[in-house]
């Protein structure tokens, strides 16, 4: 399987795509949001993301406010719920001004839609649709974004299996283009998150979606994650990023700075060119190293012509010249006859013995 995003294929034999999800770390600027894109290019991303919600439309202020349950990560901001997501809103208007900065710098521009106005308005400035884990089972919104005709890039945060089946069937349903992003969407930037990341999933979405593309979506610090990730399979990976972690703001202590960004897709790379081919051969950088370090068989002691091979008048060792016996056709040695003489360390060759 293979989907077109921009001008990048992605698919399993092609290189990792990195979406850099700027979400709300424009801090409210536009020129910041600008700011934050050409940063993103010049640390290897290769798309800019941002979220494209009003605050009315995808969250209760009523709810929130008389919420009685452990808000996680939210717990810690200063205003409510409903005045981050205020705050953090991307302006409609905003959007053909960021799309023309990724067109300038070379970078695709994404952005998550949260409501259906969003969904329609982003149409013309998106190459793929990328779809929030906390929407998984609105499969209306799913259905409307399946049918504009572009990739889905689908998180699965926060849901079980039936969860997923339910979205991705109703996504494939009206399109093959998916890609399945394992996700665990706690944003506390703890360490112990690791211990709930469960790559492992990858495997199971191979199993049981064989027809789309694995990706991960990515909140845990560092970049070890995604480098188990590529290895399982997965060909997208989305982090959040910011110029500075220690800014205020619900995002940035748990994005990646340009530095990490970049330290992350160099290691990506040397992993992809290390991952290679599933054939077991020699390689070609390998060609020499095969003849020192392998043996061949020779002779223990000096031989004379006529004399009967015992194995104590055999060694085994390195290097392997070549047209020598090599170590398992030891037994056929046995019993055989020099036909000339063999000085002591000279390598065994079967035109030098017979019966």
């Amino acid at each position: 399987m293979e989907i077109q995003v921009g001008s990048q294929t992605i698919g399993l034999n092609h290189p990792t795509y990195f979406i850099a999800d700027i979400g709300a770390n424009h801090d409210g600027s536009l020129e910041r949001a600008k700011y934050l894109i050409r940063l993103a290019k010049q640390a290897g991303a290769d798309a800019a993301k941002f979220q494209n919600f009003q605050a009315p439309k995808i969250v209760s202020d009523y709810g929130f406010t008389h919420f009685s349950g452990k808000m996680s990560h939210q717990d810690k901001w200063n205003k409510s719920v409903f005045e981050v997501y205020e705050d953090a809103t991307v302006p409609f208007d905003w959007t053909p001004e960021l799309k023309a900065v990724c067109d300038e710098v070379g970078i695709d521009y994404f952005s998550t839609p949260y409501d259906f106005e969003a969904i329609d308005m982003l149409e013309q400035y998106v190459p793929a649709y990328k779809i929030g884990s906390g929407d998984i089972d609105w499969l209306e919104a799913l259905e409307r974004i399946a049918k504009k005709g572009k990739p889905v890039m689908l998180a699965t945060g926060a849901s079980s299996i039936c969860d997923v089946q339910r979205a991705v069937h109703t996504i494939l349903n009206v399109t093959p283009e998916l890609v399945l992003m394992q996700c665990n969407t706690n944003y506390t930037g703890s360490s112990e998150n690791f211990d709930h990341v469960h790559l492992h999933v990858l495997d199971t979405y191979r199993t049981m979606f064989p027809e789309v593309i694995l990706g991960l979506s990515d909140h845990t610090g560092g970049h070890a994650a995604v480098l188990g990730a590529v290895t399982l399979g997965a060909r997208v990976v989305e982090k959040h990023f910011t110029d500075d972690t220690t800014r205020q703001g619900p995002d940035h202590p748990f994005a990646m700075d340009p530095d990490t960004w970049d330290e992350m897709v160099q290691n990506t790379r040397k992993l992809e060119r290390a991952l290679g081919s599933a054939d077991k051969f020699i390689a070609e950088n390998e060609q020499e190293t095969k003849y020192v370090q392998r043996r061949c068989l020779r002779a223990a002691k000096d031989i004379k012509a006529g004399e009967t091979f015992t194995r104590e008048m055999i060694d085994v060792l390195r290097p392997v010249t070549p047209g020598a016996i090599l170590p398992p056709e030891i037994e056929n040695v046995i019993g055989a006859k020099a036909l000339v003489d063999i000085p002591a360390g000279q390598e065994l060759t079967w035109k030098k013995l017979g019966e």
